[in-house]
């Protein structure tokens, strides 16, 4: 099962809790916080793996900054009565892959979500970011090579480029400005550490300069290392 079940208190020591109110006026339900009617403050959109929900990547908030924006997305179907999926994967042993046509709707509707939200939290698409674990990660893939216009960047958190992604991606400009944190730890069970490697030599062949971080001996899940990294990368990529 491709989740992250918990992170630990340790990761975010002192955290505040985290907005219980699940809002539902966007094309995805989500969790918010928010510094009141804030105003070209950054705005950073989590996107939770296979068989979680919005609860499971949103307290990494706690250790970035507190006056930016931050939403945790619940993917579109779901697997149990409290875990979700952005898409289906296809059966077989080869490389990890999805269901055309489920990829293709949560792309469309995670698209008009980042958009509604720019919109909603006053800020522009050059200071929004995904931050994306396992099948966030691959969704995160998913929008941002394909519509770059509508984000600054995308964290890609023990996921991968699927194979249709790949086989469509050629050189544009537009991707020229799109920042991209790649992280994996080298034990990973669901998603062999290979996946960012190679997703890392496919952006890396549209011109793209990719940060891959790697973790020794960190498997399918995420690190304390790991979102001081990724901190850092969102601090220097608004700069």
């Amino acid at each position: 099962m491709l989740k992250l079940f918990a992170l630990a208190l340790t990761l975010v020591a002192g955290a505040a809790h985290a907005d219980a109110t699940l809002h539902t006026d966007l094309p995805l339900s989500y969790l918010e916080q928010t510094q009141g009617d804030a105003r070209n403050q950054p705005l950073v959109i989590f996107l939770h793996g296979f068989g979680s929900n919005e609860e499971d990547l949103f307290g990494i908030k706690d250790a970035l900054p507190s006056t930016w924006t931050y939403l945790s997305a619940r993917a579109p179907s779901t697997v149990d009565p409290h875990g979700f999926r952005w898409f289906t994967k296809t059966p077989g042993d080869g490389d990890y892959d999805g269901v055309t046509a489920d990829l293709q709707g949560s792309a469309k509707l995670l698209e008009d979500f980042v958009a509604k939200a720019t919109t909603k939290y006053h800020t522009q698409p050059d200071r929004v970011f995904l931050v994306g674990f396992s099948q966030g990660a691959i969704m995160s893939y998913e929008v941002a090579l394909r519509q770059p216009q509508l984000v600054r960047g995308i964290a890609a958190l023990s996921g991968s480029v699927l194979p249709v992604l790949k086989a469509e991606l050629k050189p544009d400009k537009r991707l020229d400005k799109l920042a991209i944190f790649i992280g994996h730890g080298t034990l990973d069970q669901a998603l062999p550490y290979a996946s960012a490697t190679r997703a890392n030599e496919v952006l890396t062949g549209l011109g793209l300069k990719p940060e891959l971080h790697t973790y020794t001996g960190m498997n399918h899940t995420i690190s304390e290392a790991e979102v001081q990294d990724l901190k850092a990368w969102l601090e220097k990529s608004l700069q």
